[in-house]
């Protein structure tokens, strides 16, 4: 059956959820706050800035108002980026309809709170409203492409998710259900983290052995992270954390991974990130996770020296060699 979707966020992954939803038969409204992308989105029928060589499905109304984009809306996808969605969510929220549930599809941790995108949204529009976690393995140009992509949806109450896997599911994605909403977040934001570092590794050429070496290491960090503040240790081993780990450690599309190869040349963080178009989660989301373990009493080294290599306090080769002196211990250690 079709519905009224309203896509917050017309970067790559909110564009492709647009087209997909559009392709799978729903009204879709897009929003973007320039009202520049808009004009073009609507011009081109493309987003030639953020998701080049995809059309639109003519289901698909991009606007710049929020109020054009909830009119009549039975759900909300918000596909901002972390930092920028409690300010969108609040403003979104006169608008809103009554009890329409809302979609988190971004990943990462409020810089300043340490909160969960889902917290983020509980707070800015009430309890009333319900919540669900879209993360997993997800390059936006394939989903838009129409390759096989299998994701989570995570929520408190069952039939949340299912409604959601049910309006989101074709034959070229498909959704699993979770009610770990902590685990599937936290998986989904702590892997950029960790992606810095395999693009470090890669960028050095340590080779594969310190690649493998460094993904399993990163997968026991996060879930030592995850399992502290309430998550259960086999969603870290699913789709949201190893699964959503190896693909932004090694695949080519992995911006977060782009960063760390260009750190390991010697650029600077600013540098870098000056050359982006698209967000990097796992910048923000370092110093966020460190604060969270501090809070847990959890360490991070993975995280902790790619903060100083970003920060530019400790030169790349030397973070990996601080990271392989440390102290040996048992593998299952779980400090």
């Amino acid at each position: 059956m079709a519905h009224r979707v309203t896509v917050f966020g017309a970067g790559s992954w909110g564009t492709a959820l647009a087209v997909h939803l559009g392709r799978v038969g729903h009204d879709v409204r897009v929003w973007a706050r320039d009202p520049d992308l808009v004009a073009t989105l609507v011009a081109r029928r493309m987003n030639d800035r953020y998701l080049p060589g995809v059309d639109l499905p003519a289901s698909v109304v991009p606007t710049a108002s929020l109020a054009e984009a909830l009119d009549a809306s039975t759900c909300v996808v918000a596909a901002v980026p972390s930092h920028g969605l409690r300010a969108v969510l609040r403003e979104a929220s006169p608008a809103l309809p009554a009890g329409v549930p809302i979609v988190s599809a971004a990943k990462g941790l409020e810089p300043d709170t340490r909160r969960r995108m889902s917290q983020v949204i509980t707070e800015e529009v009430g309890e009333a409203r319900p919540v669900a976690v879209l993360s997993g393995p997800s390059f936006a140009v394939e989903l838009a492409r129409q390759l096989p992509t299998a994701v989570l949806v995570a929520a408190a109450d069952p039939a949340v998710c299912a409604l959601v896997q049910e309006e989101f599911r074709s034959k070229y994605f498909r959704l699993y259900a979770s009610d770990d909403v902590i685990g599937v977040e936290l998986g989904g934001a702590l892997k950029n983290v960790i992606a810095i570092a395999a693009g470090v590794v890669e960028s050095l050429g340590l080779g594969h052995n310190a690649l493998a070496g460094l993904v399993t290491r990163g997968l026991a960090e996060m879930t030592r992270v995850a399992c502290a503040v309430g998550g259960r240790p086999e969603t870290l081993a699913g789709l949201s954390g190893l699964g959503d780990l190896v693909l932004t450690c090694t695949g080519a599309l992995s911006r977060n991974r782009q960063v760390g190869i260009e750190l390991g040349k010697g650029r600077s963080l600013a540098d870098v990130l000056g050359g982006m178009t698209m967000v990097a989660e796992g910048v923000r989301t370092t110093g966020a996770a460190l604060a969270l373990g501090a809070e847990y009493g959890v360490e991070l080294p993975i995280a902790g020296q790619m903060a100083e290599v970003m920060a530019g306090r400790v030169a790349p080769l030397e973070a990996v060699e601080r990271l392989m002196l440390r102290r040996q211990r048992v593998e299952a250690d779980s400090r």
